[in-house]
């Protein structure tokens, strides 16, 4: 049995945190260069030279990408042969404290009936898988309340098959508009249950945006949404224009023979997430 110090990895989450809201990743600065020279629009255009702006001032005064930190959510793969003495989740909570302490990130998370703050962002919002092996892997991702205010989850009947998803996801991100700051970026959760559905779609939007699904009929898939949704026009902050959305990634999982669960998690231009591994 391998172990793991937990001091090492409360450390590393506390920098994910502060460097996650604070540095735009590769691959969404790369989908906002393409929209600066592809969006038609010219108020899209302008917005995409905003965001990339934002992007550079953010890396320089060490300031947040966006005000909104979000509640910080982890997926975690722990190995079955590896252990954190005193606690996994003791582990990154102390870190997501800590980072969001230093960092002088906005805590956000309050009691749902009270809404008093809980001063500190606790608590983390945290998946744990268990795999094989003895390593520790950690994915955090900061979902502000924007995107997640327009995320749904629903229950088709298995007869409405691909069209009725289809439909669903085009009608949620219609429905939205410009409440959830787009270009959004959509984590489509098919199959599962009631509760899997959502938690596979929130855990695709890990991807990088411009990957492809190794799967040739989900990556169609992915491929079709995107196109039906662009076709929309919200454009870049609900202004107009092509790039209403800058990626979709599907997650799918077997259902019961009566249920079709989907979950459309919906995500934010400002796409912040890393990942550490021990």
């Amino acid at each position: 049995m391998r172990e793991i110090n937990p001091a090492e990895v409360s450390a590393a989450v506390a920098r994910m945190c502060m460097s996650a809201n604070t540095k735009l990743p590769d691959d969404v600065r790369r989908a906002f260069e393409q929209g600066l020279t592809a969006e038609t629009s010219e108020a899209g255009r302008e917005i995409f030279r905003q965001l990339l702006e934002n992007a550079d001032l953010a890396l320089e005064t060490k300031l947040p990408l966006c005000q909104d930190c979000g509640l910080a959510v982890f997926y975690v793969e722990l190995g079955e042969d590896a252990r954190v003495p005193g606690g996994v989740n003791n582990a990154i909570t102390e870190g997501m404290v800590a980072g969001y302490r230093d960092g002088f990130l906005r805590k956000s998370s309050c009691d749902p009936l009270t809404r008093k703050n809980t001063g500190d962002n606790t608590p983390a919002i945290i998946h744990i898988d268990l795999v094989p092996g003895d390593r520790l892997k950690i994915s955090y991702m900061a979902k502000g309340g924007g995107s997640e205010n327009m995320s749904r989850v629903t229950m088709l009947a298995p007869s409405q098959g691909w069209e009725g998803i289809k439909r669903f996801v085009v009608e949620r991100v219609a429905e939205a508009g410009p409440n959830p700051c787009p270009p959004v970026i959509l984590g489509v959760g098919i199959g599962g249950t009631f509760e899997m559905a959502p938690k596979i779609a929130k855990k695709a939007l890990l991807r990088k945006l411009d990957d492809t699904h190794p799967d040739p009929k989900i990556a169609a898939m992915e491929a079709e949404l995107l196109a039906a949704v662009n076709r929309l026009g919200i454009g870049p902050m609900g202004l107009g224009g092509d790039h209403t959305c800058l990626g979709v990634k599907i997650a799918v999982a077997p259902c019961h023979i009566a249920s079709l669960p989907l979950a459309v998690n919906v995500q934010c231009h400002s796409s912040r997430h890393e990942e550490v591994e021990f």
